[in-house]
């Protein structure tokens, strides 16, 4: 059960394509397309022993197998040095050059990623390119796939120091959670802002036609300022030299962690946060619980990094909510 099942790959490619339909355009980087370009094997990597890496995991994961699997690569040498749920790679736009220059600044050579499929765990190990897409296109990935997380690991153990010398020894021996990366360079304001009675807007298109018919709809629907669609991979600095000022974004994460991500208080555990929602036109509170994937929007101004999160909470499970609430709650609705 250990050697590489080519089904996952076709699997995950499907995947890709019904998540595309559910993400914009903002994402940083998508878990799905990133694995789309891994070529998967059973070679291990000739220096994993010697070099520094980081583990996403899927937050199906309980944290007692979090325990079990870094207290393994202890003793196996892989020197896990932070610890990731998975979906910080998808979080948004802002969020992947801030995480690229945390992982580069950490030394990290490898990314490790762990999930779960049809009841099997699933190791995942390739190099970490260090750019922005965080792996290359066609790049080799050792991958082991087993329906007992110790039994995978012993595998792992055993494979591991069979082929290479350990030279890694003051490894964690519990899972150390990554920091949560800044991505707010200026100002940051709950409040929304008042230039944009004036300044136009920069809203990133799908490249996607019908997504894109709908996103200018919302806009004309609930926006009164001046809004230009624009190419996602245009840079922003040309953008800027258009006289556009202001770019929208948005964080698309699990509920708690996009309002850490956005520099909220996050003393109080809570297992729902109420969000600001307008179902029938008028406001109303939104139950959403803690876990739940969630997309929240905001403004961020070119030149000087100040961020507008808006007066309230408004994140929502979907794009078209989440976009609703945030213009119709500050932006001169119509």
């Amino acid at each position: 059960m250990f050697p590489f099942n080519p089904k996952l790959l076709s699997v995950r490619i499907t995947l890709l394509l019904i998540f595309i339909f559910s993400l914009t355009c903002l994402n940083g980087q998508n878990i799905e397309t990133l694995f789309s370009r891994l070529k998967p094997g059973q070679t291990i990597p000739s220096d994993l022993l010697s070099t520094r890496s980081v583990v996403f995991y899927d937050v199906s994961f309980e944290q007692e197998e979090l325990v079990t699997i870094q207290k393994s690569f202890q003793q196996t040498g892989i020197d896990a040095v932070l610890y990731y749920a998975n979906d910080i790679i998808s979080s948004g736009r802002d969020v992947t050059p801030v995480l690229i220059e945390h992982l580069i600044n950490r030394e990290i050579k490898y990314l490790v990623f762990l999930a779960k499929e049809n009841g099997s765990y699933i190791i995942t190990v390739t190099i970490f390119n260090s750019k922005g897409d965080f792996v290359d296109e066609g790049q080799s990935a050792w991958q082991i796939k087993h329906n007992n997380l110790k039994e995978m690991l012993g595998y792992i153990y055993g494979m591991a120091l069979n082929s290479q010398k350990k030279k890694n020894f003051l490894i964690n021996d519990i899972p150390e959670d990554g920091e949560v990366p800044n991505i707010i360079h200026g100002r940051r304001a709950e409040f929304f802002s008042l230039d944009m009675k004036v300044d136009k807007l920069a809203v990133p298109k799908f490249g996607v036609e019908s997504l894109d018919k709908e996103l200018e709809e919302l806009f004309r629907s609930y926006y009164s300022g001046q809004f230009v669609l624009a190419d996602l991979k245009t840079d922003e600095k040309e953008i800027r030299k258009q006289g556009i000022p202001y770019v929208l974004c948005y964080v698309h994460t699990r509920n708690a962690a996009a309002k850490q991500i956005l520099g909220y208080d996050m003393s109080k555990s809570e297992s729902a946060l109420a969000s600001v929602t307008y179902p029938n036109g008028a406001m109303q509170l939104k139950a959403i619980p803690s876990e739940t994937p969630v997309y929240k929007f905001y403004l961020r101004h070119i030149d000087s990094g100040n961020v507008y999160l808006g007066t309230k909470w408004d994140a929502d499970v979907t794009w078209q909510e989440a976009l609703r609430n945030h213009l119709k709650g500050g932006y001169n609705v119509k």
